[in-house]
Formats: C-alpha cells, structure tokens, sequence
C-alpha cells in the first residue's frame, strides 16, 4: 500500500502541482493566453446535481471571450459554463443552453466577484454581479447535471477534460473560488463578500482541493 501511495504521489508530481490547503488572500495568475494551462477542482460528487452554485473573483485585462469556470460531462462539454463574451456581457451555459447577462462596461479592468446559481426545479439562473442580484433568466428546466464530471478553471473544455482554444483561455488573477449544490440567497452571497462562510460546500477556498496544470502561479492576492 506504502508504494502505491508513493507511486501515486510520482504520478501527480509528474502531470502537474497539486493540494488541498487554505488558500485565504491567496489567488491563482494565468499570466498568458494558453492552450494548456488550467486549474483542476477535485470535487467529490456522488450523484447528479439538480441545483449548483458558484462563486469567484477575477481580475482580468481581455477584452476578448474567455472561460472562467468549466464543468464538462461526458453528455455535455459545457453542462455548467461560466464564460465572458465582452467586458459587458457574461455567458452561462447550463447543458448546452445558453443565457446571457448584461453587465455595466468597465473601460478600466478591475476586480469583479461573481455569483451563479441554477436551479432545476424552474430551471432559474441568479447571478449576482459584486453582490446586486441582476434579473433572473431560466434554461434547462428539469435537467440533472451529472456528477461525472471535469471541472476547471481558466479554460472552455470542447471535450471532456479538453479541446482548449488559445484565444478563449483566462489571463488574469482568480480567487475565492467556491462551489456548493444548492441555490444561493442574497444573503449568502452577503456573507461571503464579509469572508464569512456558506455552509454544505463541494469545494471551498478555506479548503481548496486542486491541481495546477500548465502556466499557473498560486501566489499572495494584491489587493
């Protein structure tokens, strides 16, 4: 068991850096466009999601698309998508189905927190932009996310665990990344903007279970 363990180890070492540890006032920098560098989520799930949360912040200089958050299975590249279309305009996919939300342009680059909520049971999506719930939109009424899956951050997988596009790929600054399997509140997303926590996480940032592929540097967050 003892050299399995050790191989194990090897074999993580080789395809990539890996943890689980707080990363509080920390943040991961994407300092290039790349068709190979991401950060995987090493989530444990047991059984298809009907309702998924998701929280970061980012601070990134393109003012072309990229993908922020990717969660892909095998029946749907992009059964829970986070993706920026334009400094103005947020995309999220829910399997398959696209919706999209309409943001202030910023002509100066800054920090944005961000907050997405689906729910199947109507099929909702909340997404909250620096705290301000913005109106709601719906897709994918009934739907199951499956629980196979391949999530990663600072890419739009094409295929399961892959089919990057260079000019679709994350430059920037990410942190506080939080994932949980219910539907937030305004009040949640509240707490987490004070760094309180919101109970029943499948991957926290307090606790972050990761693994870094490619160009990503994990380092001290500037304010």
């Amino acid at each position: 068991m003892a050299a399995l363990l050790s191989f194990l180890l090897i074999l993580a070492c080789l395809s990539g850096s890996f943890g689980q540890e707080d990363l509080q006032k920390k943040a991961f920098i994407f300092p290039a466009a790349s068709r190979d560098a991401f950060v995987r989520l090493n989530v444990p799930l047991q059984e298809p999601l009907t309702s998924l949360s998701v929280c970061l912040r980012h601070h990134c200089p393109l003012w072309r698309p990229y993908s922020l958050f990717s969660y892909a299975t095998r029946s749907s590249d992009n059964d829970f998508l986070i993706f920026k279309d334009r400094p103005d305009v947020y995309s999220i996919s829910i399997g398959g189905s696209d919706v999209r939300f309409k943001i202030p342009k910023q002509e100066i680059p800054r920090w944005e927190h961000i907050c997405v909520s689906w729910d199947s049971k109507n099929g909702l999506i909340n997404f909250w932009l620096n705290g301000v719930l913005l109106p709601r939109l719906g897709a994918k009424k009934g739907h199951k996310i499956s629980h196979q899956a391949s999530i990663m951050l600072g890419q739009d997988q094409d295929t399961f665990g892959g089919g990057f596009d260079i000019n679709q790929s994350f430059m920037g600054d990410m942190s506080e990344v939080h994932m949980w399997p219910q539907v937030l509140t305004t009040e949640d997303v509240r707490l987490l903007l004070k760094d309180d926590a919101v109970p029943n996480p499948l991957a926290s940032w307090n606790s972050f279970n990761y693994t870094i592929q490619g160009y990503v540097v994990l380092t001290d967050e500037v304010p």
